[in-house]
């Protein structure tokens, strides 16, 4: 019954994207749902961004490991971005009208740093996506016994099929329908196993002191490892194409700004659910928690509740990781069509050969990911090296450009390359530092030193914009 009940739901899904495809009609219903949606389906769009594998399993698994101190990254980190990039991105962002973030830096700084922006943008989302399909993959391994490979190739097909056939709208309509079901199927499952362990604060007093802590010691690596996983999701996640693309398809800059808060609100507080089950987890079964700690949620609930709860949890889960791969796997291909084909082709496509090369890189990128789902497992670790990539390029020009006046090409792609070159080294020489916060400081100081070293010429800058419009 458990097992029918997942394949309605997909096949559900599956026809939902098929219905949301009749109001695809351009390239910018695609990528962006024709910038329309109101204050309830933008905030469900943006609370969905990063609610996936990373917050249910790979969190509570972090959690369960280290406490609080452990997960500061997601979701502490992530409704951190939403909140600042409702405070300083939105706004600025959304005026511009833009169709993808490679646009801003092609306005921005011109076609050449547009290309280079777009390499450093689209390829970190396959480890990203990749992560959600490992997520999926574990779910029907516990439920149905097959090999994880097997289910990570199952739900790569299910969720391709409908981001390809409705894009944004598709993802933006699941997402609400999906944001309920996570919520509802999260509550009851805490609710249930709060009860049985004999309620919250019996649950709360079983947690080594230790375990509630959240501030770093006063030692200057372990406050530089804090400030580090503050910023992965924190900052890595402000020049991403996902949160970009969720916000950009508000109907109006207000319903965009307030989307980004209630999106926070509700995140943080969503994301304590599956913490709580996971100590609910530990104090009733506490042999269940041995081995893979990813496992341990799913497998607790297979075991040792009711077909109606399996229904729930599993619904909730599915639910959460589909929302957030689907609009991991338009990002990238929005970005690689529109900002790296298209230039690079030379070749003054139609919207309805946009479309179609779009629909195409959704393909291409799905297919990567899966490929990269079934070679690697840790699911927090393809979450987090996925924003670091972003925040050690692309977050200074990006801050800089919208901010400073000054920010010329030459900066823009000096902070760009000069940032990666410094993450690698520092990952290759393996380092006690985490690598980002001095490829980050790289990033920036190359930004401000290029843009004085090669200042932008202001009548040139004028007539490229004139000519890309």
């Amino acid at each position: 019954m458990l097992l029918l009940s997942i394949i309605a739901y997909l096949v559900l899904t599956i026809l939902v994207g098929v219905w949301a495809s009749r109001r695809v009609k351009t390239s910018d219903d695609y990528m962006l749902a024709g910038r329309s949606l109101p204050l309830l389906l933008s905030s469900s769009a943006m609370f969905a961004t990063w609610f996936g594998s990373e917050t249910v399993f790979g969190a509570s698994s972090e959690f369960l490991k280290g406490g609080l101190y452990a997960v500061i990254e997601d979701p502490f980190g992530a409704s951190f971005c939403l909140v600042l990039f409702g405070m300083f991105y939105v706004r600025r962002l959304y005026n511009m009208n833009l169709l993808t973030l490679g646009d801003f830096f092609k306005v921005k700084y011109g076609k050449t740093t547009e290309l280079v922006a777009s390499i450093f943008l689209a390829p970190p989302y396959i480890g990203y996506i990749a992560a959600q399909l490992v997520a999926m993959g574990l779910i029907l391994n516990v439920v149905t016994g097959i090999a994880v490979w097997e289910g990570v190739v199952i739900s790569a097909v299910v969720v391709t099929v409908y981001t390809y056939i409705g894009g944004m709208w598709a993802i933006t309509i699941t997402d609400f329908i999906q944001t309920i079901i996570i919520i509802a199927g999260l509550l009851i499952v805490a609710v249930i196993l709060a009860v049985k362990a004999g309620g919250v604060s019996t649950v709360i007093s079983e947690m080594p002191r230790e375990s509630f802590r959240f501030l770093p010691a006063f030692e200057v690596k372990e406050i530089a490892a804090y400030v580090a996983a503050w910023c992965v999701l924190g900052l890595g996640s402000i020049p991403s194409q996902d949160v970009f693309q969720r916000s950009m398809s508000s109907n109006s800059v207000h319903t965009a700004v307030r989307s980004c808060y209630l999106a926070a609100a509700l995140y943080m507080t969503i994301a304590m659910l599956p913490l709580f089950i996971s100590l609910c987890t530990r104090h009733l079964y506490p042999d269940q928690i041995n081995g893979d700690t990813q496992l341990a949620l799913p497998s607790m609930v297979l075991m040792h509740t009711t077909l109606p709860v399996q229904i729930m949890f599993f619904g909730s889960l599915l639910s959460a990781i589909m929302s957030t791969t689907s609009s991991a796997i338009l990002a990238p291909a929005a970005i690689f069509s529109e900002n790296v084909v298209k230039p690079l082709a030379r070749h003054r496509y139609s919207d309805r050969q946009l479309l179609i090369l779009t629909r195409l890189s959704v393909l291409i990128f799905s297919v990567l990911a899966t490929v990269m789902a079934c070679m690697r497992s840790n699911i927090y670790e393809l979450v987090g090296e996925s924003s670091i990539l972003s925040l050690v390029s692309l977050f200074a020009p990006l801050t800089f450009g919208l901010y400073w006046k000054r920010t010329s090409r030459g900066g823009a792609l000096a902070g760009m390359v000069l940032g990666m070159l410094t993450w690698i080294i520092f990952e290759f020489c393996e380092t006690s530092w985490p690598s980002l916060i001095p490829a980050t400081v790289v990033s920036v100081l190359s930004v401000v030193g290029g843009s004085l070293l090669w200042p932008k010429n202001e009548k040139h800058d004028q007539d490229r914009v004139k000519t890309i419009e």
